[in-house]
C-alpha cells in the first residue's frame, strides 16, 4: 500500500504568496481561459515567482478538457524555455494539461500512448519541479496522482494515473474560489462528493483515506448548498474540503461513476455539446450507489456515510435510500438534472436534453465498453458485466431505478 501527497500544502488566505520562497532559475505559468488574469491573480503568481529572483515564461490557453494536441504544444514550449518550476494555475483543466506537458517535457521521446499506461510513468523531476494552485473546488488535481486529458480524434477522455505526477507543491487559496460562477460551484461540488463518497467504498480504501472521505463529505453536506448561493465563508471551505477528498481518492481511487463519466462527456459533442464531468458525476452517483448497494462490504460503508451525515434509517437498506435520497435533493438545489435524456447542452435540466435518444442507444454498447475499460473500474467495488453497464448507463439516461 502507498499513501503519496504533495510535500507540502499552503493552504488559506494569502497561501499563494508562498511563491516567493521558492528557489529556481526559470518558471513556466501554465493557464487557462482568462478568468486568473481578469481576476489579477495571474499578475500576482507572475510578480511572485519574479520576486523569487525567476525568469517566467507564461503558456495560456489551456481549453477546458484540455487536448492530446495542447498537451504536445506546452511540452515543446517548456523544451524551448527549460523551466526548473513548472507552475499551473487554474481549475483542473490547465493543471491536468500541464502535468502531461510535464512528462513529456521530462522525456521527450514519451507518446501519449504511453502516459496512459496506469502506474507506468518513469521518475519525474530530473529536470523541473511542479506546483498546482487550484482555483475551482472540486477536481482536486493540486494534491492527486491524475490527470484527464482528451483525445477528440477518439471522443474519449483519458485518465493518466501515476504518483509521479503528484504536484510537489499544492497551493490552496480561497480567494481564488470565490470567482467561480454559480454553475461551477454546482458541478465541481457535486464532483467533489463523488471523490469522497468513491474513495470510501474502493476497494483501495485504508485507513490513511477513509478519515479524509468522512471529513470531506461532511463539510460538503455543510457548506456545498450554501456557497452555491453565494456564502463565502462555506465557499471558503468547500475549497478545504474538495481538497481533502482529492487526498482521500488520489490514494484510494475512485469507481464506475468516475468510469461512466469519463466515456460519456465527450462521446455526444456532435450533437453540440459536452455532459459536464461534475453534473455527470451528480447524475449517476446515485445510480451507482444502489448498484454498488447488491455489494454487501459497499452497503455496510455506504450506511457508515449516511451516518456522518445524520440521515437516519434502522438499517442499511434504509440508510443506502436515505442517501441516494439526499443526493437527488442536492441536485435539485443545484439545478442540476438527473438524467441524461433531462440534461440541456447549457448543462440545465430540460423536458428534451441534448442527446437523442436513438442515438444514445446505438453509442450505448460502445460507451459501456469503454466504460469497464476506464481505469477507475478496478477500485469499484461490484464489477459490472457488458449487459450490467449497459442497463446501469439506461437507468442513467432514463431516470429509471436500479434493481439489478
Amino acid at each position: 500500500m502507498r499513501f503519496t501527497l504533495p510535500r507540502d500544502l499552503y493552504h488559506g488566505e494569502g497561501a499563494l504568496e508562498a511563491l516567493k520562497t521558492f528557489t529556481g532559475k526559470k518558471a513556466m505559468v501554465c493557464v487557462g481561459g482568462g478568468s486568473m488574469k481578469r481576476f489579477g491573480f495571474l499578475d500576482k503568481v507572475i510578480s511572485y515567482l519574479k520576486e523569487a529572483g525567476m525568469e517566467v515564461e507564461l503558456f495560456e490557453g489551456i481549453e477546458p478538457d484540455p487536448s492530446v494536441e495542447t498537451v504536445m504544444r506546452g511540452a515543446e514550449a517548456m523544451l524551448k524555455f527549460e523551466p526548473d518550476w513548472i507552475v499551473a494555475i487554474g481549475g483542473g483543466s490547465p493543471i491536468d494539461a500541464a502535468k502531461a506537458m510535464w512528462i513529456k517535457y521530462e522525456y521527450p521521446e514519451c507518446t501519449f500512448e504511453d502516459m496512459c499506461k496506469v502506474f507506468g510513468i518513469p521518475p519525474l523531476r530530473r529536470k523541473a519541479h511542479f506546483c498546482a494552485i487550484s482555483s475551482t473546488s472540486g477536481t482536486a488535481t493540486e494534491v492527486t496522482a491524475f490527470s484527464i486529458i482528451t483525445d477528440y480524434q477518439k471522443g474519449i477522455k483519458y485518465p493518466i494515473a501515476d504518483f509521479e505526477i503528484t504536484p510537489d507543491v499544492a497551493i490552496v487559496d480561497p480567494a481564488l474560489a470565490e470567482t467561480m460562477p454559480k454553475k461551477l460551484v454546482a458541478h465541481t461540488g457535486m464532483d467533489a462528493i463523488t471523490h469522497a463518497i468513491e474513495a470510501y467504498v474502493s476497494t483501495a480504501n485504508c485507513d490513511y483515506t477513509d478519515p479524509l472521505a468522512l471529513h470531506a463529505i461532511e463539510m460538503i453536506q455543510a457548506d456545498l448548498v450554501d456557497s452555491y448561493n453565494g456564502d463565502m465563508a462555506k465557499r471558503h471551505s468547500m475549497h478545504n474540503a474538495q481538497c481533502l477528498a482529492g487526498m482521500a481518492f488520489s490514494n484510494a481511487l475512485l469507481g464506475i461513476v468516475h468510469s461512466m463519466a469519463h466515456k460519456t462527456g465527450a462521446a455526444f459533442a456532435d450533437h453540440g455539446a459536452h455532459i459536464i464531468h461534475g453534473a455527470a458525476n451528480a447524475m449517476y452517483l446515485p445510480k451507482v450507489i444502489a448498484f454498488n448497494a447488491k455489494d454487501e462490504t459497499a452497503k455496510k460503508r455506504y450506511g457508515v456515510i449516511a451516518d456522518y451525515m445524520n440521515l437516519g434509517g434502522k438499517d442499511d437498506d434504509e440508510k443506502v435510500a436515505l442517501l441516494i435520497a439526499y443526493l437527488r435533493k442536492m441536485n435539485d438545489d443545484l439545478n442540476i438534472p438527473h438524467c441524461i435524456k433531462n440534461y440541456g447542452a447549457d448543462s440545465y435540466p430540460t423536458e428534451n436534453g441534448f442527446v437523442p435518444e436513438e442515438v444514445f442507444l446505438e453509442r450505448l454498447p460502445e460507451i459501456a465498453k469503454n466504460a469497464i475499460g476506464d481505469a477507475c473500474t478496478g477500485s469499484n467495488p461490484r464489477i459490472p458485466s457488458q449487459e450490467e453497464m449497459e442497463k446501469l448507463l439506461k437507468c442513467c439516461y432514463y431516470d429509471t431505478e436500479v434493481d439489478f
